[in-house]
């Protein structure tokens, strides 16, 4: 079940840690859907759970999809690719992930830019909206198999954060689309930059 917390930058443990506050601060699911990121469960035990999956393609217009597995054991290049998921980016295009095994972490940036950390496990789809700025790392069980799906064949483009990205349309459109979300985070933002 998807859970979300603000990310505690005071602590410098590693990625694949909670990184929460003492106590946890958590963010409700309502507030990311305020930020445009749709949540939900399709139950990987059911033997045709594929089905939901290509109805959420056949609804949204993509074409293509893939399965990617995440371990050291598995995944050529590991340490370049695990360290290019967590570096800062958006997307011109929807992310959506669908956890078939292992669980990791989902960082978004709220609209006050304080960090959010989203903990997601099998049976659990996130859909990021096109523009929000994200970046993704495993947690200390360092595996995960997702189903990702495309617009077109296997196209991925990712935009690390700069000043470009911050005048690109697609995340001009973003922030105006969820511009309301911003009054729903004030308060928490001054706590959590407050303490960087």
């Amino acid at each position: 079940m998807v859970e979300a917390w603000y990310y505690n930058t005071t602590d410098r443990s590693d990625g694949r840690y909670p990184h929460q506050y003492t106590p946890n601060r958590p963010v409700p699911l309502s507030l990311l859907a305020k930020m445009g990121i749709q949540i939900s469960r399709i139950d990987v035990s059911l033997p045709n759970y594929m089905l939901h999956i290509d109805e959420i393609c056949t609804e949204r217009a993509y074409k293509h999809r893939d399965e990617i597995t995440i371990s050291k054991e598995l995944l050529p290049n590991y340490e370049q690719l695990i360290n290019m998921f967590f570096t800062e980016h958006m997307h011109p295009d929807e992310e959506i992930r669908f956890v078939v095994e292992g669980s990791g972490f989902f960082d978004v940036r709220s609209p006050n830019d304080v960090w959010i950390r989203i903990k997601a496990g099998p049976s659990d789809l996130i859909v990021l909206p096109a523009g929000l700025y994200h970046r993704f790392t495993l947690d200390a069980s360092n595996y995960i198999r997702c189903v990702r799906v495309f617009k077109e064949l296997t196209v991925w483009t990712s935009l690390n954060r700069s000043p470009d990205t911050d005048t690109n349309s697609h995340r001009i459109a973003y922030l105006n689309n969820y511009a309301d979300a911003g009054r729903y985070f004030q308060k928490e933002a001054c706590f959590c930059c407050c303490e960087e």
